[in-house]
């Protein structure tokens, strides 16, 4: 099966390795000698129509017609005659009689993109169609047959739209009845610069120039992206900094620079709520989960001292003095700051999250002293903690944008408030 699949992707020029896309391919492949019904499904841009050719390529209507069909592009007020004809006369503007698709591809295969954009009563017409192969023409009483083929295909959940009442339930599992799910772009991302490649070598082979190629920081870059527009887009942005591109090995720094979309992480956001503000700005809502913070932590640190005072009882342990802490020095394999190369700064931060971390681990082994008397403890000194709640906010903002390497959306994020929120924190504690 993998040779037959690879020999189909050779065929209509299908570029890719991944799991999703062979499952995708080879349940098309199956039922492509059938006459079921199917239904494709997957974003904008995967390539559906793509999947729906080659379902009638390899079927027993392969020397017969083939026409792809967008429902979203007819207007409604026509669609039906579109369809399935119209008698002359049949309303205004019907100066003469008018095949409709089902008769001029009878025997052939029809492909309905965007299914989910036809009107309801298109739906019950195309439903008689599918059920008894028969239709009528608009304007007309005479009912004729035909055998078409129907594959669909759709970016939206009609499941949903069934349950909105904007889709016939009937019709939806009528269609679905072998689904194929098409996987996005940013599923498939061992595929994303084979595909970049391609559309790279097309564009160069079209103006005869050398074909531009991307560096392994580049690549992690095109990889790290998620690709709304999916396949549509990665061939525009191929073609854009093939066009751009000074040099033929384009750097990732450079390709930020041609598309800076890229560069682009697509968090989701924080929704607005619909609570009441008070006079400084800040919702009630917020001032409930900052509270809640800090009084976790305080009871965490609590558990944490009970903790510390209770190992030191139980080990016979003499608690060192902080002074003596300081002293220590770092052991000589600690790699030094000022040795680690700093990248760009835009697509380092892009492509922090895809390395794992590498730095050298150190062991920290805990500071045993010897116990010299009994029950002999250094001196200490009880601090009483400080309970004001804009200074515990105030460390809160500092110790999440530090985490976050000054990253005010991740901070946010972090703490669970809004972006806005956060931005007036700041101004506010002068940070």
């Amino acid at each position: 099966m993998d040779s037959n699949l690879q020999a189909i992707k050779q065929r209509f020029g299908i570029i890719g390795r991944s799991p999703l896309l062979d499952r995708a391919l080879g349940t098309a492949v199956r039922v492509a000698n059938t006459d079921l019904s199917v239904l494709i499904t997957g974003e904008s841009g995967v390539g559906k129509e793509v999947f729906s050719k080659i379902i009638h390529a390899l079927s027993s209507r392969k020397h017969n017609k083939f026409i792809a069909i967008n429902c979203g592009a007819i207007p409604e007020g026509t669609i039906n005659s579109e369809l399935f004809g119209h008698e002359k006369g049949a309303f205004t503007g019907a100066t003469s009689e008018r095949k409709g698709y089902f008769e001029s591809y009878d025997g052939g295969t029809l492909f309905l993109d965007e299914i989910g954009e036809m009107p309801l009563d298109t739906q019950s017409f195309l439903l008689r169609v599918l059920e008894s192969g028969e239709f009528i023409r608009v304007g007309a009483s005479k009912v004729q047959k035909t055998d078409v083929r129907i594959i669909a295909a759709t970016n939206a959940d009609l499941f949903e739209q069934v349950k909105k009442g904007k889709f016939r339930e009937d019709l939806y599992y009528r269609l679905n009845t072998v689904p194929i799910k098409v996987p996005a772009l940013r599923d498939r991302p061992e595929d994303i610069y084979m595909l970049f490649r391609k559309f790279a070598v097309d564009f160069a082979e079209k103006y005869r120039a050398t074909p531009i190629q991307l560096d392994d920081r580049a690549q992690m870059v095109l990889e790290r992206y998620s690709w709304p527009g999916n396949i549509r887009e990665l061939k525009n942005i191929a073609e854009q900094v093939s066009v751009l591109a000074e040099d033929k090995m384009v750097t990732a720094e450079q390709l930020a620079r041609y598309t800076p979309q890229i560069l682009k992480r697509n968090l989701p956001m924080i929704p607005e709520t619909g609570n009441r503000h008070n006079d400084d700005g800040a919702t009630m809502q917020e001032r409930e989960i900052f509270y809640k913070l800090m009084v976790d932590m305080k009871n965490d640190l609590n558990d944490l001292k009970s903790l510390v005072f209770e190992l030191i009882r139980n080990n016979d342990l003499r608690v060192p003095d902080a002074q003596d802490i300081r002293s220590l020095k770092p052991p000589e394999a600690f790699p030094q700051r000022s040795n680690v190369p700093i990248p760009h700064q835009g697509v380092s931060d892009f492509l922090s999250e895809y390395h794992e971390d590498r730095d050298v681990e150190e062991s920290h082994k805990p500071i045993i002293l010897p116990r010299d008397e009994p029950d002999a403890f250094s001196p200490s000194e009880e601090i009483e903690e400080s309970l004001s709640l804009e200074e515990n906010e105030k460390e809160l903002i500092q110790k999440a944008l530090k985490k976050h390497n000054g990253r005010r959306k991740e901070a946010a994020q972090d703490l669970g408030i809004s972006e806005r929120t956060l931005y007036r924190k700041i101004k506010q504690y002068e940070l």
